[in-house]
């Protein structure tokens, strides 16, 4: 699954990409902090949605971490909370008893520059960490849905509306399936789209078109990747370098794409 990406080019750059783009929000970014995003944490992010009372696209800070719609009591919903980080493409359109099906129609854009997945070595006692990008931009937009909830302050007791998002997922591509290759997850990636593809995601679909959006596979090629130093861990990087660089680990084996 998808729980670690990185963001790290300026916000006015999404200009470049949707020169329309209506900020919401008065957001900076902290680029010592969004070189790694962990999504267990429930951070907010910048997001791209259409908004429903102008049909406009907007930029909004939203919580990773879907919250439905029906929760009332946000301390009852912790623990399941971490379940609603990614979204399986499967489950959307096809399980309609799913949360997803019932926000299908609320999609959005998470703007990244990349993400981490972790490799499981044979005989190795920890997992080798990787940074995965798009080869051809220096950002890209994974697909999402969003939901909303209205939820008391903790403080005044008032009731305010939390916006909330989560990644969607798909069956890996080869390469994908050679580093992500371990634990309850293996074998999933996000749904990387082009980004053609991508703004589609945000339009008016058929059905079928949403399916066939669902079901596309990024090529190999089109993706750039390398392994990284530790990034969940305390441990200071040996070469003083960013999270996001490569990093050269002793004795790794080659990856093998099946």
């Amino acid at each position: 699954m998808c729980y670690d990406v990185s963001f790290t080019v300026e916000l006015k750059l999404l200009s470049d990409y949707f020169p329309d783009l209506i900020q919401d929000d008065q957001l900076t970014i902290n680029f010592d902090a969004t070189i790694h995003i962990v999504g267990h944490a429930y951070p907010e992010h910048p997001v791209i949605y259409q908004n429903r009372e102008d049909g406009r696209l907007h930029l909004k800070l939203m919580e990773w971490g879907c919250i439905p719609f029906y929760v009332k009591d946000e301390s009852k919903f912790i623990r399941q909370r971490a379940s609603m980080l990614n979204a399986r493409s499967e489950r959307i359109l096809d399980d309609k008893t799913s949360y997803w099906h019932k926000i299908r129609e609320r999609r959005c854009l998470i703007p990244v520059t990349g993400i981490y997945e972790h490799r499981e070595i044979k005989g190795w006692k920890n997992k080798v960490p990787y940074f995965i990008k798009y080869k051809q931009e220096p950002l890209f937009f994974l697909p999402g849905l969003y939901s909303v909830a209205e939820l008391p302050d903790p403080e005044t007791g008032e009731l305010i509306k939390r916006f909330t998002y989560t990644i969607v997922t798909r069956p890996a591509n080869p390469v994908m399936r050679a580093i992500h290759n371990g634990g309850d997850n293996a074998g999933r990636m996000p749904l990387f789209l082009p980004f053609e593809l991508a703004k589609e995601w945000l339009s008016e679909l058929t059905e079928e078109r949403y399916r066939e959006l669902l079901q596309f596979e990024m090529p190999n090629e089109q993706l750039s990747y390398w392994p990284v130093f530790t990034i969940r861990g305390t441990k200071p990087h040996p070469e003083n370098k960013r999270k996001n660089e490569p990093y050269d680990w002793p004795k790794l084996p080659e990856l093998t794409l099946t």
